[in-house]
């Protein structure tokens, strides 16, 4: 990783082979370094997600078995994964945003 490249700060969940397909597995590690160089990705692959806070947003991988969902936010000097889960519904679920901004003020009281 070079210098200017921000870190994967993993706070919860993971990206493997199984649950994730290897395609959307691969699709994953290359949307996610894109992130570690700065780039700025938009729909369809992400969108904000304002109702968790601030530089949040998720990650959209379409997979032959389902949906994937990484929530995700940028700081200045890393990406953080605050979850990936298996989407099942148009809205995300409340229990899941509601543990993605604890996870946020347990990470930022350290």
């Amino acid at each position: 990783m070079k210098a200017s490249e921000k870190p994967i700060v993993w706070l919860h969940g993971e990206v493997k082979t199984p649950p994730f397909s290897i395609a959307a597995r691969l699709e994953a590690g290359y949307l996610l370094r894109k992130l570690q160089k700065g780039d700025n990705l938009a729909m369809p692959v992400s969108r904000p997600m304002l109702s968790i806070g601030k530089r949040c947003h998720e990650l959209r991988i379409n997979d032959k078995n389902g949906t994937w969902r990484i929530l995700y936010r940028i700081d200045t000097d890393a990406v953080v994964i605050l979850e990936v889960f298996k989407k099942k519904t148009n809205q995300t679920p409340a229990g899941v945003i509601a543990i993605c901004k604890q996870r946020l003020r347990e990470y930022e009281s350290i």
